[in-house]
């Protein structure tokens, strides 16, 4: 026998021996309610654990030898749960800060995309990559990646494709693949190629068929970019394994989208539930999958189906039924144990057979250091003036009185309600920020570095107010943006410039004065920070907003205000 075969023989031999009791298994966890996701049934029993799999269930104790034995005292056990879809730069946190919020929610596996860190990252795309992923495996979760399949230099995807934790080419950018860009041929000729998974993006409603057809028929593995029960019937109608998401402020969408399941009566194999975009604080208030389950249970689900989609359904479409999703043997033993299936409460969250947290505090986690990838900022609004703030019209009434201008909408109700262009008092040749009697904020958005003339956009904004003062941030993917909020243009202006001190930040300002600052040193994206930190910093941004007058309800404002982006490139007002 060569090495590996050595190896594996000893595997299968250890695993005989032990089911005969001749050699010790490493964990028994007894006395438990196990769903079986396959027969979607619950039955009494116990889960035997070697080697970081499951090698049994209700072995025979009389001829055990175990190093371990846990005692389930009747609650009940199901598969780590799983995110199908989440973006490692939406929670601002570096991977081991996002488990200290994420794993104690039972989340044992995620499927991420890294594509606006590595665009950040430009010619560094690549060292942060490797960096990002340095030690994954020492994670208390189950990591795998996805090369950009947008946002980034093909010779970056390429190059990333070649890496673990990587498993294929995340989000198509379709302002390109629908155009018939030839990198995004390349991309996704090189992922046909390793033989890996395709991410689909964009609201299929949105689409013509024929680029539909298109998706699937060049191996798109799953789409998660469905915002209504028009996009889910053409989603599924399609074959595409179909995400049904939570992100940042979108509670009104994902319950649409549930109660259309539920009315239409899809059946839920055709399903998976993700987050896309999810902040440290909803972590922590109001959970991760276990969340996203027990409201799909609430909305008319069955939740054994309810947790299908967030463990089986999700391996079974990555291929990886036989490694993850259910609790049988040769998977691996992620576990969680709960008092519930239809309101998920993770007490006891195992991951490789090894408990990593209990009571919803994580009990184990890596050691790595992030701070190599902390870059300092490059400033590029040297040359901004206020006056580049104003508000200038769209369009004027014959009477003079009238003005229309852009309103912006925060993030969250769905991108079909993110900006419209309405009619705003106009009074000696100004804007005046009010609309149907309701005094509003400004928002301007600012390009970092520019060639030329500067890229500005400015209106209205509905999701953030502020009477003075100012509140400001910066996101580099896919190009270097700012966003501002205030009411007075010298000192939103003053606000950005403290914002361009950085790699990336949020800051508010006051008079000229810093009241608040998050810095994003990690290429302006993450935050160098541990959970109790990040979200200290987070509430101090809100404090200081809210003696400027907001009343924030929700996420932070700087996830609002960041989430912002996309829907500003979506609807090309980034240049």
């Amino acid at each position: 026998m060569n090495q590996t075969e050595a190896a594996h023989y000893e595997k299968v031999r250890a695993i005989f021996d032990i089911l005969n009791g001749e050699r010790e298994a490493d964990l028994l966890l007894k006395n438990l309610n196990i769903l079986d996701v396959h027969g979607e049934t619950v039955y009494q029993g116990s889960i035997l654990v070697y080697d970081k799999r499951i090698v049994a269930l209700n072995p025979d104790e009389t001829v055990l030898k175990v190093k371990q034995v846990f005692d389930g005292k009747g609650l009940y056990a199901i598969p780590g749960l799983i995110d199908a879809h989440i973006h490692f730069e939406s929670q601002l946190a570096h991977p081991t800060a996002l488990a200290e919020a994420m794993v104690p929610c039972g989340t044992t596996t995620i499927y991420a995309e890294c594509l606006d860190l590595l665009s950040a990252a430009g010619k560094e795309g690549i060292e942060a990559a490797e960096s990002l992923f340095r030690d994954y495996e020492q994670l208390p979760y189950r990591l795998y990646a996805f090369a950009p399949g947008k946002k980034t230099a093909a010779s970056v995807t390429e190059a990333v494709l070649k890496l673990e934790p990587v498993i294929g080419l995340g989000e198509f950018e379709h302002f390109t693949y629908s155009s018939g860009n030839d990198d995004d041929f390349r991309k996704a000729a090189w992922v046909r190629a390793k033989g890996g998974f395709m991410n689909g993006h964009w609201g299929v409603t949105a689409l013509s068929d024929m680029i539909l057809n298109y998706l699937p028929a060049i191996g798109v593995s799953n789409n998660h970019d469905v915002w209504n029960e028009k996009d889910i019937e053409k989603s599924i109608r399609y074959g595409f394994p179909t995400h049904i998401k939570f992100g940042v402020g979108s509670s009104e969408v994902i319950k649409v989208l549930l109660r259309a399941i539920v009315d239409r009566k899809w059946p839920t194999d055709n399903f998976m539930l993700c987050t896309d975009n999810i902040s440290i604080e909803r972590l922590l208030t109001m959970g991760h999958m276990d969340w996203i389950i027990s409201l799909s249970a609430e909305m008319g689900i069955n939740p054994i189906h309810a947790i299908k989609m967030a463990t089986y359904n999700t391996a079974r479409s990555f291929h990886m039924e036989d490694k993850i999703g259910s609790l049988t043997p040769g998977r691996f033993a992620d576990i969680v144990l709960t008092d519930s299936l239809s309101k998920i409460n993770p007490l006891y969250v195992f991951k490789d057979g090894e408990l990593v947290a209990k009571d919803r505090k994580l009990l184990k986690n890596a050691d790595i250091d992030y701070s190599g990838m902390c870059k300092d900022g490059v400033s590029g609004l040297a040359d901004l003036s206020p006056e580049q703030l104003d508000i200038v019209p769209l369009e004027v009434s014959e009477d003079g009185t009238q003005a229309k201008v852009y309103l912006f909408d925060v993030y969250g109700r769905g991108h079909a309600k993110f900006y419209q262009e309405i009619w705003v008092p106009l009074k000696d040749g100004k804007v005046v920020a009010e609309h149907e009697g309701k005094k509003m904020s400004r928002l301007s958005v600012v390009q970092r570095y520019a060639d030329g003339k500067r890229h500005v956009v400015n209106g209205l904004f509905k999701g953030v107010h502020v009477d003075r003062g100012a509140v400001a941030t910066f996101w580099p993917a896919p190009k270097p943006y700012f966003v501002v909020v205030g009411q007075d243009s010298a000192e939103m202006c003053h606000c950005l410039k403290r914002v361009d001190t950085h790699a990336g930040a949020c800051i508010v300002t006051d008079d000229r004065v810093e009241k608040a600052v998050m810095p994003l040193e990690i290429y302006g994206v993450m935050a160098n920070m541990s959970v109790e930190q990040l979200t200290a910093s987070a509430a101090a941004i809100d404090a200081a907003l809210e003696a400027l007058g907001n009343r924030n309800e929700g996420e932070p404002v700087v996830n609002k205000l960041l989430s912002l982006f996309i829907s500003l490139h979506r609807f090309r007002f980034m240049a």
